[in-house]
């Protein structure tokens, strides 16, 4: 039996999560988030997780760069930078002003 697409990107994500040194906390948070804005078209879910993790690092105080997520994602940066906002307000947060 193969796994579900969905716990393939859950599993890409506690990847990632690794990789850039983050806590459990924030790779829940990254899967919560990705889980509650998971979008229809498959070319989209790369990007939107990727967007997920960066939201979900500024949430617990772990910021990483949107380039090291990216990376970690294996998606462009531009794809994170056009996707978190949506995806933090969703959630309920305020995006930083800085």
């Amino acid at each position: 039996m193969t796994a579900s697409p969905t716990k393939e990107w859950i599993a890409s994500l506690e990847t990632a999560c690794a990789e850039l040194g983050l806590d459990d906390d924030a790779c829940a948070t990254a899967t919560d988030l990705f889980l509650s804005a998971i979008p229809d078209e498959d070319r989209s879910k790369p990007a939107t997780a990727a967007a997920s993790l960066y939201a979900a690092a500024l949430i617990r105080g772990q910021e990483r760069s949107q380039s090291a997520v990216a990376d970690a994602m294996d998606v462009s940066r531009l794809s994170v930078q056009k996707r978190w906002k949506p995806i933090l307000k969703d959630a309920g947060f305020s995006p930083p002003t800085w």
